[in-house]
C-alpha cells in the first residue's frame, strides 16, 4: 500500500432490538442489541483476533447499536473508538422510537408508485437523497482524513450502500439498488487518487460474514426495521 492510499473497512452492527421488535431505531428508539447481536459480535471479534488485523484508526456511529458492536471491535483491534455522529443510519425524526407500523400509518399511509427520495422519512427527518449526501460526505471524510492508514469504522447497512453510491457516482435520484447487507458483516474498499486528483474505489471485501458461517447465529433476523421508505415488492416477496 502506497502512501496515499486508505484502506477503509465498514462493519454493520450486530442484531439490534430495534431490528426485532421492530422499532424505528434512532437515538431515541435504538436499545441496543439482542442476544444474538451480542452472539454476532463475539464471533466477529474473534474472527479479528484470528486474522490479526492491523488497523489504525477505529470509528462508529453514535447510536447504542453501533457502540454496542463497536466495543467488540475495540478489544479485537486494541483501539480506543472514535464516535461519529455522521455515521448515523438515515435519520428518523418524529418517528423515531415508534413502530414500523405506526410509522406507516402516521407518516406513510399510501405508498407511492415511484418512492419519492427527496421526502423526509418523517417531520424532523432525512430523505434518501438528503441521507445519501450526509453518509457519503462522511465516509470520504475518514479516507481523506488519514491517507496511508487501515481505518475501521462500525455503522449501519444504510451507510454501507452509501459507500456504493458514493464509489459508483450514483445520486438519490439514480434507481434504488438494495444490498442485504448482513449483520457484522465486512465491507472493505480501497481509496486512492488518480494523477489527476479523482477517486479511485477498489471493492475488496463485499458483505462478508464468514464469520458466523457454521456458528448456531443467524446472520440475519426474520424481519428487519430498515428506515428508509419501504419497497412494497420486496416486501411482498419476503412475505411469500
Amino acid at each position: 500500500m502506497d502512501d496515499e492510499t486508505t484502506e477503509l473497512y465498514l462493519i454493520r452492527h450486530g442484531e439490534s432490538v430495534a431490528n426485532v421488535t421492530p422499532i424505528i431505531g434512532g437515538m431515541r428508539g435504538d436499545t441496543g442489541l439482542t442476544d444474538r447481536g451480542r452472539d454476532q459480535a463475539r464471533l466477529l471479534e474473534k474472527r479479528l483476533r484470528e486474522e490479526d488485523l492491523r488497523a489504525d484508526q477505529l470509528y462508529s456511529s453514535t447510536l447504542p447499536r453501533a457502540m454496542e458492536t463497536a466495543e467488540y471491535v475495540a478489544r479485537a483491534l486494541d483501539l480506543p473508538v472514535q464516535r461519529d455522529d455522521e455515521l448515523h443510519e438515515l435519520r428518523p425524526g418524529e418517528a423515531d422510537g415508534l413502530t414500523v407500523d405506526e410509522w406507516r400509518e402516521r407518516y406513510w399511509p399510501e405508498p407511492p408508485d415511484v418512492r419519492d427520495v427527496f421526502t423526509p422519512f418523517s417531520p424532523g427527518g432525512e430523505s434518501w437523497a438528503s441521507f445519501l449526501v450526509r453518509a457519503g460526505t462522511a465516509i470520504a471524510a475518514l479516507v481523506d482524513r488519514h491517507p496511508g492508514q487501515t481505518v475501521v469504522a462500525v455503522c449501519h447497512g444504510g451507510v454501507i450502500e452509501a459507500s456504493y453510491y458514493l464509489a459508483f457516482g450514483l445520486g438519490g435520484t439514480a434507481d434504488r439498488v438494495s444490498f442485504a447487507v448482513l449483520n457484522t458483516s465486512i465491507t472493505r474498499w480501497r481509496h486512492c487518487r488518480d494523477a489527476d486528483g479523482r477517486r479511485e474505489w477498489t471493492a475488496v471485501t463485499l458483505n462478508d460474514a464468514g464469520h458466523l458461517a457454521g456458528a448456531e447465529t443467524p446472520t440475519e433476523s426474520p424481519r428487519e426495521a430498515v428506515p428508509t421508505p419501504p419497497d412494497e415488492e420486496a416486501e411482498d416477496h419476503e412475505d411469500r
